[in-house]
């Protein structure tokens, strides 16, 4: 049962960071005002949440199905303290880290009309410091973080959002300010 439970973890855990890298692209796109393929922007917002939700389960499935494996020795303590576990604490910790971040990003999310779409906003920049910590994690962590296969994975992963990132700094990205006043041609 434990090699089943270690296989489904680490699968679990790739998977989640593949749909995190899927919604941190979707994020900077809804941002910019453009529609995706003419898909309107309230769509890829729908489909940018629908697939953080995704990633977020899959996240869960992760640490959960690591917390009953009795290789990973892992417990709720090192799920929520960061650098406390016994097996690699430092990459682990950044695994925590990543957790923590992503907590407070779903429960802003939750509580938006609450709390106000600038403390919502906020706390939501913590996505870009989620998602490499994320990764970092993966690579030195992760049964096969240093594998060709996942290496690949990762530098393709890296590429595609820095290059989105690049595009949000650029003088090109629409803000969807500019596009509501009539600014996108």
């Amino acid at each position: 049962m434990d090699n089943a439970l270690w296989a489904f973890g680490r699968v679990s855990g790739i998977i989640s960071l593949l749909l995190f890298t899927g919604t941190v692209l979707l994020g900077i796109l809804t941002r910019s005002g453009r529609p995706l393929l003419r898909i309107p922007r309230f769509s890829v917002a729908l489909v940018h949440r629908n697939i953080a939700l995704l990633a977020t389960v899959f996240l869960i499935l992760h640490v959960g199905t690591l917390i009953l494996d009795s290789y990973a020795n892992l417990n709720l303590v090192d799920v929520v303290v960061p650098f406390l576990g016994s097996f690699k604490p430092f990459w682990q910790g950044l695994g925590t880290v990543a957790f923590d971040l992503l907590v407070a990003v779903v429960a802003t999310s939750l509580l938006r009309h609450r709390i106000g779409q600038r403390a919502f906003r906020a706390v939501h920049w913590f996505s870009y410091a989620m998602w490499p910590i994320a990764l970092a994690h993966a690579i030195g962590n992760g049964t096969n973080g240093t594998s060709p296969w996942f290496l690949l994975l990762s530098v393709g992963s890296l590429a595609v959002v820095g290059a989105a990132l690049l595009w949000r700094v650029s003088a090109n990205f629409l803000e969807t300010a500019k596009t509501r006043q009539g600014g996108l041609a």
